[in-house]
């Protein structure tokens, strides 16, 4: 089957996840969480995590199809229209974020401390030197400026590789190729600042008196890693429906060995990090990992050791990274990994020592997770899921390792 059908079936598990997350939310409400003083915070900071790890993951599908276009590789081209589905979500996680911020921006919550311009004026009684120094990055234009920016061009390119994808199926020749592979060169470009940068206004902005120079790179990897994992199960799943018959074992294995590597450049990054500044004990830098070595200490490391340790182990062996059961248990626990990763980057910051892992934060989760997986099975109807006439297609459907 070349053209995916969107059952009532596949429906209805979206609906469910989304369902299941509402009802979540309000047992969590009913319980008394709305009266929490702190349930404000508590809610911004969900949308923000939420918003941005499904972001990531359309923005890592943007990038990965820019690396097969920049590369020329021809072993995952049957893997493309899952890329470009995969991608199509960036909008909607492009327009939670914008709320968050513009929520921000209009003084509805204070998740970014900077956003309040009497830490800026030395006459205030909350004047902070240190926020104060940052100023000529941190401010309100500037900000809004690149975050614009961010958007526009990952939105420019996601449109501009979709539609050239669509019109070589129907042309044909090598032209199109040719200009998708000078747009993701350039493409490659804009990511390899804008993800840093971005992961510095949106992220680590929260803990302002705080920096890293790893930091862009440690949120890319775990931004990486989680938008393989997903094109993984959703390749999995598709396969069991039917669909993908030209996608074999090696392609699957390939993407395996992607996670299984990424893994690792993420624990890396991870333990540099985390290494390097606990043992320096500057203390403006090591006051970043006190709340979540105190308050955060089991989430912390026990992310950690699902990311690193999980994939380390399970996705060693070639049999492991070939079998679709096995794939899909490691893959949900390394996505669930990488979504406590991104909790772990906000909450502390956000909530401080208020912070909680419950029936809310789960049902956030679902419900966003639900509404991800409609938009990408939704994309998926718009077109064939074989490309056509790509110049490297006879080679990814003979691609055997």
């Amino acid at each position: 089957m070349n053209n995916f059908v969107f059952t009532n079936k596949a429906k209805r598990f979206t609906f469910m996840l989304m369902g299941i997350g509402l009802l979540f939310i309000i047992i969590e409400l009913i319980k008394g969480g709305a009266s929490d003083e702190h349930f404000g915070t508590r809610l911004w900071s969900n949308l923000l995590i939420n918003g941005f790890f499904f972001f990531a993951i359309a923005l890592a599908s943007l990038f990965y199809l820019a690396l097969h276009y920049a590369t020329e590789s021809g072993w995952g081209v049957v893997l493309k229209r899952l890329m470009e589905a995969i991608m199509s979500a960036l909008p909607f996680g492009i327009g939670v974020i914008a709320i968050v911020l513009l929520a921000g921006t209009f003084h509805q919550h204070h998740i970014y401390h900077w956003m309040d311009g009497d830490v800026m004026d030395p006459n205030s009684h909350h004047f902070d030197s240190l926020i104060a120094g940052k100023e000529a990055y941190l401010n309100q234009p500037f900000f809004w400026i690149r975050t614009i920016v961010y958007f526009a061009t990952f939105l420019l390119f996601m449109r501009g590789f979709r539609k050239r994808s669509l019109l070589e199926d129907e042309v044909g020749g090598t032209e199109i190729h040719f200009k998708n592979f000078k747009r993701s060169a350039l493409f490659l470009v804009f990511f390899a600042y804008f993800s840093s940068t971005m992961s510095w206004d949106w992220i680590m902005s929260i803990d302002t008196h705080w920096f890293s120079t790893l930091f862009g790179w440690y949120v890319f990897s775990g931004m990486w890693v989680s938008g393989m994992v997903f094109l993984i199960l959703l390749a999995v799943w598709l396969k069991s429906k039917g669909y993908l018959e030209n996608v074999n074992e090696s392609h699957i294995h390939d993407v395996g060995k992607w996670i299984f590597a990424l893994s690792f450049l993420w624990s890396y990054l991870w333990f540099s990090q985390f290494m390097l500044i606990w043992y320096s004990n500057i203390p403006e830098e090591v006051t970043y990992f006190l709340p979540r070595l105190g308050e955060y200490k089991v989430i912390y490391f026990g992310m950690f050791i699902i990311n690193f340790a999980f994939p380390m182990i399970l996705l060693m062996s070639r049999d492991a990274k070939r079998s679709a059961p096995f794939l899909i248990f490691v893959g949900m626990l390394i996505f669930i990994g990488h979504w406590l990763d991104v909790y772990m980057l906000i909450t502390p910051g956000t909530m401080f020592s208020h912070g909680k892992l419950g029936l809310f934060e789960i049902g956030m989760f679902m419900s966003f997770l639900g509404i991800f997986i409609f938009w990408v099975l939704n994309a998926l109807t718009k077109r064939p899921l074989m490309p056509k006439h790509h110049p490297y297609l006879e080679e990814s459907l003979h691609h055997e390792i």
